[in-house]
């Protein structure tokens, strides 16, 4: 029988990378940088040998879409932004036993869900840039996971439980990942400056994600699961928070009883608000 032996919440902002070697970033993201090292080392530890990544950054239309190629190679420019990620090479192995194995569990009382084996089907930098940091060593396997934009808050949640179903009826030790942002309201192009990196867009956000955190940090799950729909959308959500709504649907929504633990300081990232937590299991 499978297990979900560690859940979290966790960065993929490119200033992360940049700050291994870019001024004025060189070295100001070094506490997240730690706590995705220390997810990757914990899972290890609890015996993971899969990775499975919700990634705001694949963004489907049109139902639930779940990388299931047995190895995913390729060299990554993100499009968005070529200037920051370029030329990234990326190699781990992928788990399409277990990205069927979600397909089939969501079909059975879920939204559509698809398991795709197709080689050109790149992978996108909010699975890139976590795996950069947990698994250089290639030694575990991956699932990267889109994420719906004109999926229900609901839709989400019963996916996220389909994933943990999924996980138990398998052969795999799973760690999962919510690959986001907290709010995600960036700045616009005539604020961008050398001080943006280091900003918060908009107060009110910022107030709202400390909120959260405090939320987390005292085990008030069932109050931040009431005010997620509504912090999804005035927060600016980025991809609507689909990973953080998939995350509680895996955790089991409101009555999830376990405890939270902040790795690294919340941080503003060109607007953004940024953390990594891990949800501890009972």
């Amino acid at each position: 029988m499978g297990e979900l032996v560690l859940a979290a919440k966790v960065t993929h902002v490119p200033s992360l990378m940049l700050s291994e070697h870019t001024e004025p970033l060189k070295g100001t993201r070094d506490g997240p940088i730690n706590a995705l090292k220390l997810i990757g080392q914990r899972a290890r530890e609890r015996g993971a040998d899969t990775f499975v990544v919700f990634d705001t950054h694949w963004i489907s239309n049109f139902g639930f879409h779940i990388n299931a190629n047995s190895w995913h190679r390729g060299s990554y420019t993100s499009p968005e932004a070529p200037h920051m990620i370029n030329d990234l090479s990326y190699e781990f192995p992928g788990n399409a036993e277990l990205a069927d194995l979600i397909a089939a569990e969501t079909a059975k009382d879920g939204p559509l869900a698809l398991a795709h084996q197709i080689p050109t089907m790149p992978v996108e930098y909010g699975t890139i840039v976590p795996m950069h940091y947990m698994n250089a060593d290639k030694a575990l396997s991956v699932v990267p996971i889109a994420s719906p934009v004109f999926a229900s808050v609901d839709e989400n949640r019963r996916f996220g439980a389909a994933v943990h179903r999924a996980i138990k009826r398998s052969k795999y030790k799973v760690a999962l990942l919510a690959s986001g942002s907290l709010s995600h309201q960036l700045f616009p192009n005539s604020q961008l400056g050398p001080d943006a990196w280091n900003q918060i867009s908009s107060e009110f956000n910022r107030q709202m994600d400390l909120r959260v955190l405090d939320l987390w940090r005292d085990g008030r799950f069932a109050e931040f699961c009431a005010m997620l729909p509504d912090y999804t959308r005035k927060c600016n959500g980025e991809a609507l928070m689909a990973d953080t709504v998939m995350l509680f649907g895996a955790l089991g929504w409101d009555r999830y009883t376990g405890s939270a633990e902040q790795l690294c300081d919340y941080f503003p990232s060109s607007g953004s608000g940024q953390v990594a937590v891990e949800f501890h299991l009972s």
